[in-house]
């Protein structure tokens, strides 16, 4: 069978991780398993037997591979966005295409990381969208911006100032910093701020860029002219 079980523990995040490459599985397992804050509930091999271990496991983060047959990782996670509380979901793959990422944050997911990325990267991304907070590879994350901004118009441009220019002067710090690429606790560290400052104020940025995640929030920023990640 496709989907390993494992005993849940309230105590901790618990993982799914939906990958048809059997190796990519266990080596992914092995690394979360190595963090004692992490659990991983189960293995699958497609986005079928995902959304089926999601309904019976309810794991917080899934992880979740794109390319996979029966259904791919777009589709499942598309799914699970359209379900009541569904888990965080962290796409994990080879392809850094601009597509891809574009296409896996519209189906809902807060993540976006490379299968290259450092074994701490991965834990630390797990935990940072346990938090509720959205994470991309530094990588993707210039590079989707890059592709966005190149063909960036006067009239976006004018557009994206007007936008920063509602912000107070601590709102345009912290919006700096999330174009950098920089987590709440960097940016609340940097700046001298409690992270639940740092997430209030990411909040009203939400609102005043009338923007939904902090991708769009380093774009507008960078269309504005103001540099970033």
């Amino acid at each position: 069978m496709a989907v390993t079980d494992h005993p849940a523990s309230g105590a901790r995040t618990t993982v799914l991780i939906v990958d048809d490459d059997p190796l990519v599985r266990s080596g992914l397992a092995l690394i979360l398993g190595g963090a004692k804050s992490l659990e991983v509930v189960a293995q699958a091999a497609n986005g079928r037997e995902g959304l089926d271990a999601v309904d019976r496991l309810r794991p917080d983060v899934v992880l979740m591979d794109i390319r996979m047959p029966v259904m791919d990782g777009i589709e499942a996670t598309t799914a699970l966005s359209a379900r009541p509380n569904p888990p965080k979901v962290i796409v994990l793959t080879t392809f850094d295409a601009d597509d891809y990422v574009l296409r896996a944050l519209g189906a809902g997911a807060s993540g976006f990381l490379l299968k290259d990325t450092a074994p701490e990267g991965i834990v630390s991304a797990v935990h940072r969208v346990a938090d509720g907070e959205p994470m991309l590879s530094p990588s993707v994350t210039t590079t989707l911006i890059e592709k966005v901004t190149a063909s960036r118009s006067p009239e976006r441009g004018r557009d994206a100032q007007a936008r920063i220019a509602r912000l107070t002067e601590r709102e345009r710090d912290v919006a700096l910093a999330v174009g950098r690429g920089l987590s709440n606790a960097e940016i609340a560290q940097e700046l001298f701020l409690s992270v639940p400052t740092v997430k209030a104020h990411i909040g009203r940025l939400f609102m005043k860029l009338e923007v939904d995640n902090r991708v769009q929030i380093a774009i507008c920023v960078h269309d504005a002219g103001l540099g970033g990640a």
